[in-house]
């Protein structure tokens, strides 16, 4: 949904140029990274063991679905706002400077909320969730910022075009 500019005029190979395609690739871009810092965060805090698959089966839908509504309805009318006061697109920008732009505007506004639900999750709607935020918001931001631009959004944009050709 952020990601609607045009990039070299071939937006609907990379990142969609309908609302549904503009929507697919956010489920793609949503998927991806909750799978993976599901599977971190689980790791740190329940280290590796044999349930390790069941729990991330059970706890990854819920914290899709979470994601994803923040995603769609707060962060990406914040973020793309402020990835284009960074890097104004025009004819001559850098494609990479504005996909770089959003990606990382993207990734403060969603550990920063995803902090809180992982937060709440862990310690329940206690002061104790409020004391482990700021550790839990840098422990994911360490992760997310490289997963999702050197990663998750060059595999889901190449899985996209690909996607595309089928529709």
């Amino acid at each position: 949904m952020v990601d609607d500019i045009t990039i070299d005029g071939k937006d609907d190979r990379i990142m969609g140029q309908t609302k549904g395609q503009k929507f697919i690739f956010t489920l793609m871009m949503c998927f991806g990274m909750v799978l993976f810092m599901t599977i971190y965060n689980m790791v740190l805090n329940e280290g590796f063991h044999s349930n390790l698959l069941f729990n991330l089966l059970k706890e990854f839908w819920l914290g899709f679905f979470v994601a994803l509504i923040c995603d769609v309805f707060i962060v990406a009318k914040i973020a793309k706002p402020i990835a284009f006061r960074i890097v104004k697109p025009t004819k001559d920008t850098n494609p990479i400077k504005i996909i770089l732009a959003i990606s990382s505007c993207m990734v403060v506004g969603m550990v920063l909320l995803m902090s809180i639900y992982g937060s709440v999750l862990a310690m329940g709607f206690t002061k104790d969730a409020l004391r482990i935020y700021p550790m839990v918001v840098l422990r994911n931001f360490i992760m997310a910022l490289p997963l999702n631009i050197i990663i998750v959004s060059p595999v889901v944009r190449f899985l996209f075009t690909k996607v595309l050709k089928f529709a």
